[in-house]
């Protein structure tokens, strides 16, 4: 099975990106790299100019590079943005939006967890179209995974397994609204947010991440426990995506787990210790609330800051 990291979604300083790049190149075990600012386009000229010798990097050390799209293109400059993305043929582009496909009909492309395909018809329609790799919606259970999975044997099915989940973008910017900034002069506070900003109820219980336009949840999915029913569905390759936190250390942890060289629980108490106090989440792909963490034992664990396994609260 693959790992492919997926794109930084959050506003990291561009050195930091492109250095995160130069070392996941170098020392990363993953196979596939996703690149470009898919969150909001007005990052973009942050990292430009290091993003062909990112990419070269990349692909010099054997990473398979594809291009991400925007998750929501709404503006005529993004729909220019959008089309000479599509229009590189060096690299596979993922579509993250819809508007993307017109530009990619008729070559090999990708599509990213912000595609709504929850069912194999889906699915199919958009591998007659020239997908050959579908990262699925993070919020679908193993067996719509599995139906997809083995409906279309030559695609690439792709699961969201490690990170905060995306759960919806909005025209709207979060963070400029909070700081009292309108969105076109948002002086880029959410760079202040490298991990995402928390959101709590009114009982001071945190359930949500803020990342400008992009609600996320707060919880840290984490699938190390599925890894073995994932690979028996036909999935084939496992997403990570990025966090404030030394990613080359969850993609070894990961690899580790693939390999079959180490047990998941004690990947997972690694995987804590290398991404401390977010509680792991799992609950999507057992059709319980995505925020749950199910155990190897089937016990449900909720609770912020609490990690179970093998029933065990830590």
């Amino acid at each position: 099975m693959q790992l492919t990291l997926g794109p930084v979604l959050y506003n990291w300083q561009p050195e930091q990106w492109r250095d995160f790049y130069f070392r996941v190149a170098e020392e990363a075990p993953v196979d596939v790299v996703v690149v470009g600012e898919i969150v909001c386009s007005k990052r973009s000229p942050f990292f430009t100019e290091h993003m062909s010798v990112v990419i070269e990097r990349l692909a010099a050390c054997g990473k398979q590079v594809v291009l991400g799209s925007l998750i929501l293109v709404s503006l005529q400059r993004e729909r220019r943005q959008m089309a000479e993305l599509a229009g590189n043929t060096d690299f596979l582009v993922e579509a993250n939006d819809l508007s993307c496909f017109g530009w990619l009909a008729g070559r090999p492309y990708a599509i990213g967890p912000f595609v709504n395909i929850y069912n194999e018809a889906t699915a199919a329609y958009f591998a007659g179209r020239g997908a050959r790799r579908i990262c699925l919606p993070p919020e679908l259970p193993m067996d719509s995974i599995r139906t997809i999975a083995t409906a279309l044997p030559d695609v690439t099915t792709e699961v969201f397994a490690f990170g905060r989940v995306p759960l919806a973008i909005s025209a709207r910017c979060y963070h400029a609204r909070l700081h009292k900034l309108s969105k076109d002069n948002c002086r880029f506070v959410c760079e202040k947010d490298p991990d995402g900003l928390a959101v709590t109820t009114l009982d001071g219980e945190p359930f949500l991440a803020m990342n400008g336009v992009q609600t996320m949840s707060h919880t840290c999915a984490n699938l190390l426990g599925e890894v073995e029913d994932l690979a028996a569905a036909g999935v084939g390759a496992l997403r990570l995506s990025p966090q404030q936190c030394d990613m080359v250390a969850v993609a070894r942890v990961f690899r580790d787990v693939l390999d079959g060289n180490r047990e998941h629980e004690d990947a997972t108490r690694a995987l804590s210790q290398i991404y401390p106090d977010v509680p792991f989440a799992n609950g999507f792909v057992h059709g319980q609330p995505g925020a749950a963490f199910i155990t190897s034992t089937g016990e449900v664990g909720r609770k912020a800051g609490q990690i179970q396994v093998r029933g065990a609260v830590q």
